[in-house]
């Protein structure tokens, strides 16, 4: 059974009964999302490197916001957006469209990505002019492409509720994947997670977090 949750800036999470968590923070699911993924990760590099389009890999699609927002973001600036999310257990349709996303976003994307969710299963998918989705409905860990990409996003569940999730032998092959000078951005920031990705080359930022935590990780490929 499906069970929103209205988090404090009023827009809908949902609460995943197996892992024990929500999907997004109880403080602000758009206000997280715009925050962590397309404010510190995003528009971050966009400001060092101007480019006309980016890709991103995101890890934990879930119920597509961060997809949504950073589509929103690219379209209104100019910027061709080919986006990849991994996913193991994708949501249906149905559910995506009870979340009311669409009130953060233009109506032409919301209603396209609601019209192409499924296709975008099938091979990458343009969503809207210049932005393309693609969603790889494995587990991550068997996640493999020839595609490099120039932000990361790393949304999986919590380390205290999936704790395979942030081993090394699950952020490593992930990491290969960035472009030099690529950025991975988190919501999380532990000592743990600080010392993987020093050991990966990357050059490690603690940035003020969302609403709820105090910070945030930033990391930049070597």
């Amino acid at each position: 059974m499906v069970e929103f949750v209205i988090t404090s800036d009023g827009s809908k999470t949902l609460y995943h009964p197996e892992v024990g968590e929500h999907y997004h923070s109880r403080h602000g699911a758009v206000q997280e999302s715009r925050h962590v993924f397309v404010g510190m990760g995003l528009n971050h590099f966009v400001e060092l490197h101007r480019p006309v389009a980016v890709s991103v890999l995101e890890i934990g699609f879930g119920t597509g916001l961060n997809f949504l927002l950073t589509a929103d973001n690219c379209h209104a600036h100019g910027i061709g957006l080919s986006y990849t999310g991994v996913e193991a257990f994708p949501l249906p349709v149905a559910t995506l469209a009870q979340t009311g996303y669409g009130a953060h976003v233009s109506s032409v994307l919301w209603t396209a990505f609601l019209d192409h969710y499924a296709d975008s299963f099938k091979a990458p998918h343009e969503i809207i002019k210049s932005c393309t989705l693609e969603i790889a409905h494995c587990p991550v860990q068997e996640y493999h492409t020839e595609q490099r990409f120039d932000v990361l996003y790393f949304d999986a569940f919590a380390a205290v509720h999936q704790p395979e999730m942030w081993t090394e032998e699950t952020l490593g092959p992930l990491c290969t994947l960035l472009n030099p000078g690529g950025m991975f951005v988190t919501y999380a920031i532990t000592g743990h997670l600080k010392r993987t990705l020093k050991s990966f080359g990357f050059t490690i930022e603690k940035v003020p977090g969302a609403p709820g935590k105090r910070e945030m990780l930033r990391a930049r490929k070597g």
